[in-house]
């Protein structure tokens, strides 16, 4: 129980900092739909999405998965808003992975900045341990180009205009089917769980895990 009400939290703020700098990016690319709905903000209240946010995480928690899947609610975007709307398109899709990741290094720097000076972090090494992890997985989860994921739009941004179109609007349909069957054939415990690990075996001081 311990562990569910720490992990359930660090998923909670990781989904927050991810959907907030999808929003950020996009306004600085020239959309402003985020800021005008309020949903440019990281207060937690703004994005959650009642099942993808906490029933869906808090079930696969509590059943010991080793794969921890959910969502917020997609912060509103407008590409014609965009000053340069294919590759604007694409950093705002790497926006989210990339905060993911930069958060996973602070962490990482913070528990050895502590370590090199002697400190015992107790149970805020752990917190910040799971930190990095976490953030590394959904990073890595996100950049799977299938919609809706961020890498389908990574992706469509380095393809022909008609290509692009035609990979979003067909993937689009069965996204979030592959997505779970993906799931249930272990891709993800195989491919991005192994990739998190292992990145966060370099980031993380020795004898971390």
């Amino acid at each position: 129980m311990e562990n569910i009400l720490i992990s359930l939290p660090i998923f909670f703020f990781c989904l927050v900092i991810h959907e907030y700098s999808h929003g950020k990016m996009a306004e600085w690319c020239g959309d402003n739909t985020a800021r005008y709905l309020g949903r440019l903000t990281l207060n937690p209240m703004a994005h959650i999405d009642i099942f993808g946010t906490i029933i869906l995480p808090l079930i696969l928690i509590i059943s010991g998965s080793r794969f921890v899947f959910g969502w917020a609610k997609p912060v509103p975007i407008n590409p014609l808003n965009f000053r340069n709307p294919r590759w604007d398109t694409v950093k705002v899709g790497l926006a989210g992975p990339g905060a993911n990741i930069v958060t996973a290094l602070v962490c990482a720097g913070i528990l050895r900045a502590i370590l090199a000076g002697g400190i015992d972090p107790g149970i805020f090494g752990g917190i910040l341990i799971m930190l990095v992890v976490i953030n590394l997985v959904f990073a890595f989860f996100n950049l799977v180009p299938i919609p809706p994921l961020d890498g389908s739009h990574v992706i469509a941004g380095f393809l022909p205009a008609r290509m692009a179109y035609t990979f979003e609007s067909t993937m689009q349909r069965y996204g979030m089917i592959l997505i779970f069957a993906l799931m249930w054939m272990g891709f993800f415990e195989r491919v991005v769980f192994p990739l998190a690990y292992g990145v966060a075996f370099l980031l993380l001081p020795k004898g971390a895990f």
